[in-house]
């Protein structure tokens, strides 16, 4: 695996692809698939995945998990790996095994490298349509359930980057965090008394929604600041008063036809809820050689 971000250790994506793909052949497969019985136990077969539009290949660690659990044997050579650019009619991976096993292993597969290809695509479009302006694009919490590793492994495929994974490994303040903790002061105070009791809080962020909310934070020590669905001079203005002190992040309303404009503001990082939550899986087919 080539795009491992420290918090997605190689260890626990070995783990996350065994949980994931034990639970897709288990919905999937259940007792056993009463359709493949149609086919001889002894019929070896061969097939091939093809790429029908152009995108970026990701999820085949666990594309060959799904195989190599229904069938020890059957063998998988693939042609591209994970963060490639992939093109349209083009060869993705030679599997062979018996014939049952691949009909019974497609479609748990496909769904995962579909899927996963889809998020780093997406990714891909909007670290490109950022290029050079200096800003990062982030994912967030608004993620498949069952499938958050997953898809923030694809999101760094696509050259994006991970946010915090959950809620366990980092701070981030909200509108809501704000008014139970009475001010932005009060918010910030405590979230530096939890972070100092625990060892496994990597940052503190504080969400703001105006000019003055940002004042406001850095007065109380933000270091990572979110920029909450602010217009464009709100942020050039933002990104002046902050003037680098803090990491500026922008979130709401980001589309591939605004985020160049959001990222020329000067901001550092733009999260995008809609490369893990909107996701349109890439065209790619199984087929079975004659």
């Amino acid at each position: 695996m080539k795009y491992i971000a420290p918090e997605l250790s190689i260890n626990l994506l070995e783990q996350e692809i065994e949980r994931n793909v034990s639970a897709a052949l288990t919905e999937d497969v259940g007792e056993g698939d009463l359709t493949a019985q149609l086919v001889p136990d002894n019929v070896i077969a061969t097939a091939t995945v093809i790429s029908r539009e152009k995108a970026i290949l990701c999820g085949t660690q666990w594309f060959t998990r799904c195989f190599a659990k229904i069938d020890a044997d059957t063998e998988i050579i693939w042609k591209a790996t994970d963060g490639d650019i992939i093109h349209p009619g083009q060869t993705l991976c030679e599997i062979k095994g018996k014939a049952r096993s691949l009909l019974t292993s497609e479609r748990a597969g496909l769904n995962f490298l579909q899927m996963l290809s889809g998020v780093a695509s997406k990714a891909w479009r909007y670290t490109e349509a950022v290029a050079g302006t200096g800003a990062k694009i982030v994912d967030t919490r608004k993620t498949l359930p069952g499938l958050r590793l997953a898809q923030k492994y694809a999101v760094a495929c696509g050259g994006g980057c991970n946010h915090r994974i959950g809620l366990y490994d980092a701070i981030l303040i909200k509108e809501n965090h704000i008014l139970a903790a009475g001010s932005i002061a009060a918010a910030m105070s405590a979230a530096k008394q939890v972070a100092g009791a625990v060892n496994r809080c990597k940052f503190i962020e504080i969400e703001v929604e105006t000019l003055q909310e940002l004042e406001e934070a850095l007065a109380a020590g933000a270091q990572m600041i979110l920029l909450d669905n602010m217009t464009l001079d709100q942020m050039h203005e933002a990104v002046a008063i902050t003037k680098g002190c803090a990491v500026l992040e922008a979130s709401g309303n980001v589309s591939l036809e605004t985020v160049r404009s959001i990222a020329e503001t000067g901001v550092d990082r733009i999260s995008v809820g809609g490369l893990t939550k909107n996701v349109r899986a890439v065209d790619l087919s199984m087929r079975l050689q004659e």
